[in-house]
Formats: structure tokens, C-alpha cells, sequence
């Protein structure tokens, strides 16, 4: 693991190209609903319990990392899209849209309330998780 000594994100790879953005959470929630950021918080409470994670922020986006980047989140006008990675292509009613990588695939919810952070919400984010960390 990596750190960037500029903008402190932690990367897989020493010295991985990446461009510097310092940013506060708080500043990519400017301008959306409340709810979202209870969504949000709601999200960030579960996932950082999982250890080894570290959350950063880019330009438009919360990164959080294990051992690679593992979950995007990218507030938007109304809704979170939430974004994690795996081995396999998961068939679930969550998923609102799938990416096809050479050796993973990228899966994407969409979350606007707390309610729709649910048990089956957080086991598909958990499957993420797990992936990056090499479980």
C-alpha cells in the first residue's frame, strides 16, 4: 500500500499516476438533499466496523480502500451511486447497472433514503469488500 504524501489517499500501487485533489466529504454534499447525507452517513457507519478500510475523496467521489479501492460513492443530484467491484457478475434487484472488466466486474446501486440501506444492501457491499481484500 501507498501513501499519496500530497493528498494522503492510499493506493495498491507505489507511486500509482493519479491527480491530487484535496477535498472535504462535506464539500461533495453541497447543494444535495439532507437526505442524502443521512443516506450517506448511514452507509459509512457499517462499512468503516470492516477493517482494514480507509475513505478518501476525489473530485466527485468518497473512495474507500483495503488492499485496493473497493467502493465509490458518488453523490448526485437526487441519489447516491454506489459503486463496488467483484470476481463475478452478481444477479440481484439492487444492482441497477453492471460493468465488465478484464478480470472483475464493476456493479452500481443507487440509494436516495436510510430505508434503502438494507441487510441485503450491506452483504452486497460486504461481497466488495471481501474481493478487495483478497477473501
Amino acid at each position: 500500500m501507498w501513501i499519496c504524501p500530497n493528498c494522503e489517499r492510499i493506493f495498491h500501487t507505489h507511486n500509482q499516476y493519479h491527480i491530487c485533489i484535496i477535498k472535504e466529504m462535506g464539500e461533495l454534499f453541497l447543494d444535495k438533499p439532507d437526505e442524502l447525507v443521512l443516506v450517506f452517513d448511514k452507509i459509512m457507519q457499517a462499512v468503516m466496523q470492516w477493517q482494514p478500510n480507509h475513505a478518501g475523496t476525489c473530485k466527485h467521489t468518497v473512495v474507500l480502500t483495503n488492499k485496493r479501492a473497493w467502493l465509490i460513492i458518488k453523490p448526485m443530484k437526487l441519489a447516491l451511486d454506489v459503486k463496488f467491484y467483484c470476481k463475478e457478475e452478481i444477479d440481484a434487484e439492487l444492482i441497477k447497472t453492471r460493468t465488465k472488466y478484464p478480470n472483475k466486474y464493476a456493479h452500481h446501486i443507487r440509494v436516495c433514503r436510510e430505508e434503502d440501506v438494507t441487510s441485503e444492501f450491506l452483504h452486497l457491499l460486504r461481497v466488495g469488500y471481501d474481493y478487495a481484500n483478497g477473501k
